[in-house]
């Protein structure tokens, strides 16, 4: 809805000749009388009102050389004229709406009548209709639509984005996140790991599918794993104390040899026990020494 405001009321020149002057329709000499100069014309009032005077849009007279005209797209009003079609508010130094009926409205009266009109076909919404309210404006029930899908909303829940309305399904589907795993959509909660969105329920041990949020875990090969499966299924057996080389804890750093892993810790001398990470050794019948309990052997 767009609110106007006039500049003001006009009046047409008028005047008094003094010198001999005849009014351009009737002939009448104008000395000494009031006269309008309209189109470069000189005309006496009485003509002015007969032929040439615009029509009041409201009372449907002539508004005549002495009164205060106003106009709004090619449609005058006397100023008296000039008032709200509901309130009759004077309107000429007020802010006003014309509606598409021809009404003018002031900007009261034209708030109440669109919040009866529906916001989807802007026709009026019928009192008993079926309708949707929604931040004080109003649809018809067909007319409150989903955005994306067209279909009417109804009782259904709905989303915003703007100014625009989504049922759940179609904002889901256009703004929710996307499972990593599933490629779903998270409509509520989920878990991030390395940048991915997760699904709580698809967050889960690939062996044994024990839920991980808030719980150890490490992932191989792109599948996440509990602790225990991990050490059970997939993590390398030191090859010094035969358990499983998971990474967690005592134990971190890993020495690789021709196959074979052990943890950093239990990298030693067989004979001497001496570490030997970051050192030279010798690999005799599988067992680690290092260079001098090797000459013994």
């Amino acid at each position: 809805m767009t609110f106007y405001k006039h500049s003001g009321p006009r009046s047409y020149l008028t005047s008094t000749m003094t010198d001999r002057f005849d009014c351009y329709y009737c002939r009448d000499n104008l000395h000494g009388k009031k006269y309008v100069k309209k189109d470069e014309k000189h005309v006496c009032t009485k003509c002015f009102e007969k032929l040439c005077a615009n029509t009041c849009a409201e009372c449907k007279r002539p508004i005549g050389a002495d009164s205060k005209e106003l106009h709004h797209k090619n449609r005058y009003w006397h100023e008296d004229c000039f008032r709200c079609a509901k309130c009759y508010k004077p309107l000429a130094s007020e802010p006003f709406s014309a509606r598409d009926d021809g009404k003018i409205m002031c900007g009261k009266c034209g708030s109440r009548e669109d919040g009866n009109r529906c916001q989807g076909c802007y026709k009026v919404v019928m009192p008993g209709a079926k309708s949707v309210e929604y931040k004080n404006k109003m649809w018809h029930e067909e007319c409150f639509t989903c955005f994306e899908c067209k279909q009417p909303i109804r009782t259904q829940s709905f989303l915003t984005k703007g100014d625009d309305m989504y049922c759940v399904p179609c904002h889901d589907k256009k703004f929710a996140k996307k499972c990593f795993h599933c490629k779903q959509p998270i409509t509520s909660g989920g878990i991030s790991y390395q940048d991915q969105p997760w699904h709580s329920e698809c967050f889960v041990c690939h062996t044994c599918r024990k839920p991980l949020a808030g719980a150890r875990f490490t992932s191989h090969e792109n599948n996440i794993y509990c602790v225990d499966c991990y050490k059970t299924d997939v993590a390398k057996k030191c090859h010094g104390c035969k358990n499983p080389i998971t990474g967690f804890g005592h134990g971190t750093n890993v020495v690789n040899y021709e196959g074979y892993s052990w943890h950093e810790y239990c990298f030693n001398c067989k004979k001497c026990s001496l570490s030997l990470a970051n050192k030279r050794f010798v690999i005799n019948a599988e067992l680690v020494y290092c260079p001098d309990c090797a000459k013994k052997l």
